[in-house]
């Protein structure tokens, strides 16, 4: 009688522990701005798998693979003081390498809020109603309806020969 009772207590122990040791995907980590925003601006080197892992890490699963990208719902996610809702990262099939965010955020309001925290100005590349707007470190920001996405994208790298 007294080894089952130990083995309840064990086996609940054990189950207590496996729960608290579960991934859980809620907060974001506090290196997402400095990973994520500075990629996205541009800013270092752009490395699609370390970017996937990360936030496949960050988010979970991808929810989607499409255009040449996975997506992540970016919940509690913001990066400048603006919140995104999707964050999305180059797969292999691209001749680019790329990682972005949407928000609903207007075009002319995310470039001020980029510029206010983080000090990249972008420049309207035309005089359209609706301009791309790119920065130096080429990053660019595009409008989608009334809302805009931001992205770093270059050209892959030549296999080492």
């Amino acid at each position: 009688m007294m080894f089952r009772g130990r083995a309840l207590v064990s086996g609940a122990l054990l189950a207590l522990a496996a729960a608290f040791s579960l991934p859980a995907v809620s907060a974001m980590p506090s290196t997402f701005g400095p990973v994520i925003g500075s990629a996205i601006l541009c800013r270092s080197h752009l490395d699609n798998a370390y970017f996937y892992s990360y936030l496949v890490t960050a988010f979970g699963k991808s929810y989607k693979h499409e255009g040449g990208a996975y997506w992540f719902k970016a919940k509690d996610a913001s990066l400048w003081g603006v919140q995104l809702k999707d964050v999305w990262v180059s797969d292999d099939t691209s001749e680019l390498v790329f990682i972005g965010a949407n928000t609903d955020a207007e075009a002319d309001k995310l470039a001020d809020a980029v510029k206010d925290m983080a000090g990249v100005r972008f420049i309207p590349q035309d005089a359209s109603k609706y301009p791309l707007r790119v920065s130096n470190p080429g990053t660019t920001i595009a409008y989608v309806n009334k809302k805009s996405k931001i992205y770093c994208a270059r050209y892959k790298p030549l296999p080492r020969g």
